[in-house]
């Protein structure tokens, strides 16, 4: 009953945090045209260009080669880990997911040799390691400490997936069930647990923050169109 306490709180705070965030930066004014350039002229151009920005991390690229390959080493590896969990939480398990399991499994190695790559990036390198407060180290120990708790229940110490899978599909259906008494899950849904509830008061909050960027999300158009803010046009009426 703890457990499923913990993992409903940490949902909901996680839920209204991020929606409250979104909500802010939907109604903070950008009175400036500042798209980065090169940028596209037309809205369409701007789909294309946020759509390459999201799967292929296109400024990051051109930005620093190395910051982006361990990036998308880890995003990717992350992604697949995702899917493979969604077994846990379906019934029937989705054929698409049954074939992602053998990749899921050992992009868990990846996704913890990504963190700790950019770990030691801000250890090594020195103006990244000026930059660096505690909360970024804290933030990637917690993310490698979920990866190699998840891990270890996979090939040190078996754990017992059905009724794990028993106990998540209770939680979905709110009829809670009883839960594997194994130290390994409760670490990992502890420190899980820890991710949703710091999620939305951190700077992972750059994945929904990405589409809301003013340099990204702006069309190119300023000689074509004046550009002003929706608190601006009030003042300019009246």
């Amino acid at each position: 009953m703890f457990f499923a306490l913990l993992m409903y709180g940490a949902a909901l705070i996680f839920t209204v945090g991020v929606g409250w965030r979104i909500f802010d930066y939907a109604r903070t004014p950008a009175p400036l045209k500042i798209p980065t350039t090169p940028a596209p002229t037309t809205r369409t151009g701007v789909w294309i260009r946020m759509a390459r920005e999201v799967v292929f991390f296109e400024s990051l690229y051109k930005s620093n080669k190395w910051i982006w390959l361990f990036g998308y080493i880890f995003h990717a590896s992350l992604l697949l880990v995702a899917i493979r969990h969604l077994r846990y939480f379906t019934d029937p398990v989705w054929g698409w997911v049954v074939l992602a399991q053998t990749f899921g499994t050992y992009a868990g190695f990846a996704m913890l040799a990504g963190l700790f790559a950019l770990w030691l990036r801000r250890i090594v390198v020195q103006r990244i390691r000026y930059i660096s407060n505690l909360s970024d180290h804290l933030m990637l120990w917690l993310l490698m400490t979920i990866a190699l708790t998840g891990l270890m229940m996979r090939f040190i110490a078996h754990t017992d997936v059905v009724g794990l899978k028993i106990f998540a599909l209770g939680l979905l259906k709110f009829d809670v069930q009883p839960m594997p008494a194994d130290p390994l899950i409760m670490a990992h849904l502890s420190l899980v647990a820890m991710l949703m509830l710091v999620f939305p008061i951190s700077k992972l909050l750059h994945a929904p923050g990405l589409f809301f960027s003013p340099s990204r999300n702006q069309v190119d158009n300023p000689r074509e169109k004046r550009h002003l803010a929706p608190w601006a046009a009030k003042l300019e009426n009246k």
